[in-house]
């Protein structure tokens, strides 16, 4: 019972530290925040689409004009939307692709670039090639899919910027209506109702533009505006506790805190392992699993309020994916007592949400409706969370397969825990071949139910194959007596190779096939390619040693026969 409380007040202390409670005040710009946008088949708030527009346009949540104070991503939305900068001449819109910065003649070592640049480049007459080729389903280069990428970033900025059309009307009668913007609202309403909600529109653009630091003055504004507008249609317009629930979730940012928890855990576990603290060993287990569970609050937060499974793009893959690592390693960490699970765990958890959390152009986090092929289908649903567990389960074997070869170099005469660690890793390879398995026949039975065949070979399918066969044939081979313990270490490090191609190779790299929902752009291969020539420079070093080992051993076997005889 001791322990138990000594646990409890442990986690609770460290999600008071890390969820200040100045997060759960109310602010003057709430009601400015929350004031209602139907965009892309969703009703959201205007902060969403704030956060949206200018992470797509600009790659980060804040922008910092020339010379002036950092302006967050609301500030930037409403001085885009109100028009209060030479947004032409601003060099606001990220262009992050070398080849591409040289193909149009721009400044290679410069990342953000202004609208008149890019319109003054060359950047049409990729555009057209790359549409003709569209037009005759002949695959894009790069450049070309890089350059589509910059026009959607052109043509938001168009949209956005001193837009009169924000579709913030909700329609009449039916909840799945089209919302029109202001300017248009005499299509479903009468002169008196359409003239007070112009009246407050125009009050607060005027008073953004007169005094945009004046958060109260604005929030009153926007709070009788958003009061009319739900007035107009009350069965139609969203509840406030719906758009209060997304607003706080973004603010919450749960994943950053997430990350933070499982750096904690694992800096306890490292102090358990090093100075033998078997006193704070559930301690680190309860701050990695407090982590967990913000992880797991977040991402069923976003579910919740996408209204749909996590099965869209990447971002939604790397966020399930930081989230299977740390399950499994706590699950396991729970059945062996290794201690090493949470040490593999948290640096790939880490890596996942920072990653998801600091590259909003690459891994897009934009909440958008499925498209078609992907709605009401209960087998996707299933397919991808389960074939990216299996990508999480390779992962942890990752990790623990450095560990593994960090002491076949730095402590080959650790025999016990090599072997209790080969013993580990193996277990975690069985869970991994058995979940991608599950993942790519449920994958299978979606493809009949959508395209009509099980198999077709495309490149996510047969990548997703080859990844399968790479931890299918060692593990065989270590049934047969054919792969050491230190075999099976390389393959659980290498092998993920497979894994990395099927996951970001396919979407990023090739960007063909069917499976086009999840392609993106904005990915280095170049230092994609160096993390693993480095990686696998490190399992060369460590195989180049052991082999050196045996040798010496064998050597040592025919000197001194003996010593080796068997009793």
């Amino acid at each position: 019972m001791k322990l138990l409380k000594f646990l409890i007040g442990i986690c609770l202390g460290l999600l008071i530290l890390i969820l200040p409670v100045s997060q759960f005040q109310t602010s003057p710009l709430d009601p400015l925040q929350e004031l209602t946008v139907q965009l892309e088949g969703r009703k959201k708030p205007l902060d969403t689409l704030a956060r949206e527009t200018v992470t797509q346009i600009h790659g980060k949540t804040s922008y910092q004009p020339l010379n002036e104070e950092k302006l967050d991503y609301l500030s930037t939305y409403l001085s885009l939307w109100f028009n209060t900068r030479d947004w032409n001449e601003e060099p606001f819109i990220l262009v992050s692709y070398r080849p591409l910065k040289e193909s149009l003649g721009l400044d290679v070592d410069r990342k953000y670039f202004t609208f008149s640049e890019l319109m003054r480049s060359d950047l049409n007459s990729i555009l057209w090639t790359a549409r003709q080729k569209q037009a005759d389903k002949i695959p894009l280069t790069r450049d070309e899919r890089e350059a589509l990428t910059i026009e959607d970033r052109l043509a938001l900025t168009l949209e956005t910027v001193g837009t009169n059309n924000l579709p913030l009307v909700p329609h009449p009668t039916d909840i799945k209506g089209t919302w029109v913007g202001i300017e248009d609202a005499q299509q479903y309403y009468d002169d008196p109702s359409v003239e007070a909600i112009q009246t407050d529109y125009d009050a607060l653009r005027n008073a953004y533009r007169e005094n945009p630091q004046d958060e109260s003055i604005l929030g009153e504004i926007a709070r009788s505006l958003s009061t009319q507008l739900a007035a107009l249609s009350p069965n139609v317009y969203p509840e406030h506790a719906t758009l209060h629930r997304e607003v706080s979730f973004y603010h919450l940012h749960p994943f950053a805190k997430a990350w933070r928890l499982y750096g904690l855990g694992f800096i306890a576990m490292v102090l358990v392992m090093a100075f033998k603290a078997e006193n704070i060993y559930w301690g680190a287990l309860g701050i990695f699993g407090s982590g967990l569970l913000i992880h797991g609050y977040g991402f069923l937060t976003r579910v919740q309020i996408a209204g749909r499974p996590p099965v869209t793009n990447m971002y939604e893959s790397v966020i399930w994916v930081g989230f299977g690592i740390a399950a499994i390693a706590l699950l396991f960490e729970c059945i062996y007592r290794a201690k090493y699970y949470l040490l593999a765990a948290a640096p790939l958890s880490i890596v996942c949400l920072i990653l998801s959390d600091s590259l909003p152009a690459i891994l897009d986090p934009t909440l958008k409706p499925l498209v078609p092929v992907l709605r009401d289908n209960f087998w996707l649903s299933i397919h991808v969370p389960t074939i990216t567990l299996g990508y999480a389960s390779f992962a942890l074997a990752l990790g623990l397969g450095h560990i593994l070869l960090g002491h076949y170099l730095f402590a080959p005469q650790a025999t016990p825990r090599i072997r209790s660690l080969s013993k580990w890793n193996y277990a975690l390879l069985q869970v991994g071949v058995l979940l991608l398995s599950a993942g790519i026949i449920l994958g299978g039975i979606w493809a009949h139910f959508s395209w009509g065949r099980f198999w077709g070979w495309d490149p996510k399918e047969t990548w997703a194959l080859i990844a399968l066969m790479c931890y299918v044939v060692p593990l065989h081979g270590r049934l047969a007596g054919w792969f050491s313990d230190f075999a099976m270490a390389v393959t659980s490090v290498v092998a993920f190779n497979g894994v990395l191609m099927a996951w970001y190779g396919v979407n990023f790299v090739l960007g063909t096939g069917l499976h086009s929902y999840g392609f993106a752009t904005g990915g280095s291969e170049l230092i994609v390619a160096g993390l693993v020539g480095l990686d696998l420079l490190f399992v060369a070093i460590v195989a180049v040693k052991q082999r050196g080992r045996k040798k010496e051993q064998q050597k040592e076997k025919t000197q001194f026969p003996q010593i080796y005889a068997p009793d």
